[in-house]
């Protein structure tokens, strides 16, 4: 695997790159320490053990699930589904929620446009690492903008991003609004809202669209099977 280094509000960062472009902005693309593109400092270090090495121990590829849609949509409840029945089938996993990286990682972001996209970075970064650690890694991020979740997909080797859309509608996201955040949007006390007052762009062409009004078992099922037919799970 090999990396590109690229400039963000907590430093000088690695995002994995194998294979791949990396559709950065061109303001952002490969910079290294002190702005210049190639550093001596900075040395490219190979290991003994590779990601196929890994994935030959966990017994399945490694890849990213990227569940995508409106809040309330259903992406954490599906994807804290899927893990437990991949779980259950002896695949190594790791749930990256929306909510839980705002504690750590992401804690220092709002909710505009930068935010959003400095998150979903943060997040892609992360995925890479454990994607090349050989496990089966589940996002629930409403990742409102197609320019993110793309350059997550193109910083991984190819086959390794898996956008799910659960296209759930809005006045269904609404009504059941788990967080009360429809609620606070449209009562003003919360502003650049996703889906009220703030734009959510739906994939094109997602690797599998759920209608996130059916029973979680049905979709989790059609989760696996995708799985399955990829031959990223063989359990």
């Amino acid at each position: 695997m090999r990396w590109c280094a690229v400039t963000s509000r907590i430093g000088v960062r690695a995002i994995c790159c194998e294979g791949s472009s990396m559709a950065l902005p061109s303001e952002e693309k490969h910079h290294a320490v002190d702005g210049n593109i190639h550093d001596d400092n900075i040395v490219w270090h190979d290991h003994p053990v590779a990601r196929l090495d890994r994935e030959r121990l966990h017994r399945h590829q490694g890849a990213v699930i990227w569940f995508t849609g409106l809040s309330g949509s259903g992406k954490s409840t599906l994807a804290g589904q899927l893990e437990q029945r991949l779980h259950q089938l002896g695949v190594s996993t790791y749930l990256l929620d929306g909510d839980n990286v705002r504690h750590g990682l992401c804690r220092d972001l709002g909710f505009s446009d930068d935010d959003w996209r400095e998150n979903i970075l943060r997040v892609g970064e992360v995925a890479c690492l454990m994607v090349d650690a050989g496990l089966v890694v589940l996002t629930a991020f409403i990742s409102p903008h197609r320019a993110e979740r793309q350059m997550v997909r193109e910083s991984l080797p190819e086959g390794k991003f898996i956008e799910v859309f659960v296209d759930t509608p809005l006045a269904v996201c609404e009504a059941r609004d788990p967080k009360g955040l429809y609620k606070k949007a449209r009562a003003g006390t919360l502003t650049n809202f996703t889906g009220i007052d703030a734009v959510y762009e739906p994939p094109h062409a997602p690797d599998l669209r759920l209608e996130g009004e059916q029973l979680v078992t049905n979709l989790t099922d059609q989760l696996l099977d995708l799985l399955h037919s990829r031959a990223i799970i063989k359990v």
